[in-house]
């Protein structure tokens, strides 16, 4: 038995009326990033008053946050973009290469900041901690602030759950 589609008028790949796209997080990433990398910049200025390679190291995992954050963001971007008849769904799996590409970047940080850590053990140096506190504690109303922006989205996006729960997991590790 043949079934025939000659009837509908409308291609497959039309979907551009529909509204089935990923909601808009425009303003919750341009929030997030600003917010962190104004983080980034007081991290690298008072990491080297403080001679303190971990807010030096954290600095470094930061700006990672804002280029993931910069990345997801790109991947919404493009999950919004109208089907075409090469890409039949549009470009929704820009979203889980994002995901991934977060991921990535936060295991090359972390080993980076294992590496330094480790240098450090065989040559110590004296830091300001208090200052190092007063960073941490900033960082932690940012993370915490920029991951809330995110709340919303997480059940919904992969993408965007990877974003809550990166910048979520460096909120909690300030706390430690």
């Amino acid at each position: 038995m043949r079934h025939d589609h000659t009837h509908h008028d409308h291609t497959h790949y039309d979907h551009s009326g529909h509204g089935h796209g990923p909601p808009d997080f425009g303003k919750a990433f341009a929030i997030g990033v600003s917010l962190n990398l104004v983080y980034v910049i007081v991290q690298v200025v008072f990491g080297l008053r403080a001679n303190s390679v971990a807010l030096l190291a954290d600095a470094a995992h930061n700006l990672s946050d804002v280029l993931g954050l910069l990345l997801a963001w790109g991947a919404i971007v493009l999950a919004k973009r109208t089907p075409t008849q090469r890409f039949t769904y549009g470009l929704r799996g820009s979203s889980i290469l994002a995901a991934l590409a977060n991921g990535a970047f936060l295991l090359l940080v972390t080993g980076g900041i294992a590496w330094e850590a480790i240098q450090r053990f065989f040559e110590p140096v004296p830091v300001a901690g208090g200052t190092v506190i007063a960073i941490a504690a900033i960082g932690i109303v940012v993370n915490a602030g920029t991951a809330m922006l995110f709340g919303a989205g997480r059940k919904d996006d992969l993408n965007i759950r990877g974003a809550l729960l990166h910048i979520a997991a460096d909120a909690l590790v300030l706390l430690c």
